[in-house]
């Protein structure tokens, strides 16, 4: 994701792109960890996601929380919410290149679907 020039690896200005976007993260996860556990639970994911401009139902919450509490708590740690966010953020833009009248409806095939999902992953 930073490696700009795709060598394989990050040289110093692209370390210092990730070391930003780690410390970005950080700051939204403190703004939305509102206990300070260090985890965010499903009220401050919902409440993140809902700042982002998501509006979600509790039962996709729940799908959430199992997807990415890899510890089983019904929280989930800092690392796996950047990562949820970025998958949220990823799919819904591959959601909107199908959605072309912005009506939160597609229409499109099983093999669209699946070329869908397989470029976030």
């Amino acid at each position: 994701m930073f490696d700009r020039n795709n060598r394989g690896g990050v040289d110093f200005n692209e370390f210092m792109g990730l070391w930003k976007y780690i410390n970005d993260w950080q700051n939204i996860f403190r703004t939305y960890d509102r206990d300070n556990s260090n985890f965010i639970d499903k009220n401050e994911l919902k409440q993140a996601l809902s700042g982002f401009g998501y509006r979600l139902s509790d039962q996709f919450y729940n799908v959430l929380l199992s997807k990415f509490d890899r510890q089983g708590r019904g929280q989930i740690a800092f690392d796996d919410f950047i990562q949820c966010c970025i998958v949220l953020q990823r799919l819904t833009d591959v959601f909107r290149r199908y959605d072309t009248d912005q009506d939160g409806w597609i229409q499109i095939s099983y093999e669209q679907y699946l070329n869908m999902v397989f470029t976030v992953l």
